[in-house]
């Protein structure tokens, strides 16, 4: 029995969730026939790997994303084009989140700039609650930073895709008596899909909705509970007629 690091689960899009735990290669049911390696990429532990989103699995994982503003000892707050990068990347955070992250502001304590990175700190807050962001999307934390200027770190986890290494030809296809797909199958398609996609967070699920607009449910359901008609009134232009008869 094979001890591995990480646990793997794949999702029907053929990605693999890594978490830290510590999992036997072999599962129970497979424990007659014991371990076995992968062979020649088609083939683990005596069950063969048909699809090409299980030989060649798109990995998915999180990685910090930072933007470093030095604030200099005494001056007022941001400047200009520090207040573009924080919008800008702002932005960059908007278009990759998925709904389960925040920015975290970082302020050096103990530094030389100490108050002025607070300035900075509080400009950086008024800059991102204009820009539509709420206090639960923002965070603010201290970092140890004795001796001389430190910088105003705002960061993110972002999603990224790991795409598989392809080229893996072990065998003669030429001579190979069994027909099954062959190591490398797949593995290109599998590896431009993890390079082209926009957001791999949408690889893991579905991303979470924005809050419902509730006035015109709220007057509807109001009229509901009074007995009142729900429908919307019509003006006498918009309704139609009929006669009997003639043309």
């Amino acid at each position: 029995m094979k001890d591995v690091s990480k646990m793997k689960r794949h999702t029907p899009s053929g990605v693999v969730v890594t978490s830290l735990k510590v999992v036997g290669v072999c599962a129970a049911a497979m424990a007659i026939t014991g371990c076995k390696h992968l062979d020649e990429g088609t083939r683990v532990a005596g069950w063969s790997l048909v699809e090409p989103t299980q030989r060649h699995p798109i990995l998915v994982s999180q990685k910090p994303s930072t933007l470093s503003l030095r604030v200099p000892r005494g001056s007022s707050g941001l400047t200009p084009s520090q207040r573009s990068d924080v919008l800008d990347f702002g932005a960059r955070f908007r278009a990759s989140d998925a709904g389960n992250s925040r920015l975290v502001i970082a302020a050096p304590s103990g530094s030389s700039n100490e108050v002025a990175a607070m300035h900075a700190v509080h400009q950086i807050r008024n800059v991102l609650t204009a820009q539509g962001f709420g206090d639960a999307q923002i965070a603010i934390e201290p970092y140890s930073a004795a001796g001389g200027d430190a910088a105003v770190k705002v960061s993110y986890l972002r999603y990224v895709a790991e795409a598989p290494e392809c080229g893996t030809w072990p065998t003669n296809l030429g001579t190979d008596p069994d027909n099954v797909p062959y190591a490398n199958f797949g593995c290109a398609t599998q590896r431009n899909f993890a390079m082209q996609v926009a957001n791999p967070a949408d690889l893991l699920g579905p991303r979470t909705v924005t809050d419902r607009i509730s006035e015109r449910r709220d007057v509807v359901f109001g009229k509901y509970i009074k007995g009142d008609s729900t429908g919307s009134e019509r003006s006498e232009e918009e309704r139609v007629r009929t006669t009997k008869g003639g043309n």
